[in-house]
């Protein structure tokens, strides 16, 4: 199986916002669901995705944090989910299909960063448990309302960190060689995109895409709490007063503009029929050489179907759940 791993021409660009992608679509009917939907990029995507008509649920851990967030927004009802708790996905993925409701949209995009080792309680380090197997749990668990939405999108945010490692089969939660924040959270990264892969191939005969997007740079968001001000000083992306710079040309994004990827990948038609591809700035990404030093762009490593195939597996083996 081979990717078409190439840009089609969208249109959009890296200035584009998640308005602006999603402008006269109408997605009345349609049920979306985003994790870590109640800020940052997430809260954006599901504000758009309500505007547009569609009902959208956003799973959270932090119940009173995320009641706080949503409440400007009509069109968004919180649930209760913990991505490092299996049970806690069960839970969540059970009160969902009680209601025989079909999935139409499902948006994979929570996630750490860059933490200190930390492990769930099955001992599976915290960057692969949370931005990995826990939605890889979660898309297992809701297939039935994803079938049953006949013409589903799954869509996983992933990241230009990809480029920092790919999956470790033989030690993917670090317990025989030093935790590095960084690679971990790259082989998490690279594991979104091979997901994505391995679940579209599953899903094309029953009307079911998945992608995977880097979303851009953002300074803004969560996501980089754990990261010193050194760290964010270095990356370029902040002047010399820790204001963010915004430069979508340069991969430095507003929430607006980081948001665009997602939208468009789980809404756009130029879409159909290309599941598996990896996206950045509304449209497929280009697939460049291991060694490659450009800013963007997708590594061999995460577009490989051979990998994606053993990740399935390995996630089938560490979650103890399978579609079917």
């Amino acid at each position: 199986m081979s990717i078409p791993q190439a840009p089609v021409g969208s249109g959009f660009g890296a200035a584009s916002t998640a308005e602006d992608v999603i402008h006269g679509q109408d997605l009345s009917g349609k049920v979306a669901i985003v994790t870590g939907g109640y800020s940052g990029i997430g809260l954006e995507a599901a504000r758009v995705f309500a505007a547009a008509g569609a009902r959208v649920i956003i799973p959270a851990r932090d119940q009173e944090k995320a009641q706080k967030a949503i409440a400007p927004f009509p069109g968004l009802s919180l649930e209760t989910l913990d991505l490092m708790d299996p049970a806690s996905i069960n839970g969540f993925a059970d009160r969902f299909l009680t209601t025989g409701q079909p999935l139409h949209l499902l948006v994979n995009n929570a996630a750490v960063m860059a933490n200190p080792l930390t492990r769930d309680a099955r001992g599976y380090e915290s960057q692969f448990s949370t931005n990995h197997l826990g939605h890889f749990q979660l898309t297992a668990r809701l297939w039935p309302a994803l079938l049953k939405a006949q013409g589903a999108r799954v869509v996983a945010v992933s990241s230009r960190g990809h480029v920092f490692a790919g999956v470790d089969f033989e030690d993917p939660n670090f317990e025989h060689r030093a935790y590095d924040p960084r690679l971990a959270y790259g082989q998490s990264k690279t594991a979104n995109a091979l997901f994505a892969i391995a679940l579209d191939a599953r899903g094309k005969d029953h009307g079911i895409s998945a992608f995977s997007l880097h979303p851009g740079g953002i300074v803004t968001t969560g996501l980089i709490r754990h990261l010193s001000s050194d760290q964010i000083g270095a990356s370029g992306y902040v002047d010399a007063q820790g204001r963010p710079i915004i430069d979508p040309e340069r991969n430095m994004k507003t929430i607006e503009q980081g948001a665009a990827t997602t939208v468009w990948c789980a809404t756009s038609r130029q879409l159909d029929g290309l599941g598996g591809v990896y996206c950045e700035n509304c449209d497929i990404s280009n697939a460049v050489p291991a060694d490659s030093t450009e800013l963007l762009g997708v590594r061999p490593w995460a577009m490989d179907p051979a990998s994606a195939k053993r990740l399935w597996g390995l996630s089938e083996r560490l979650t103890g759940v399978s579609i079917g």
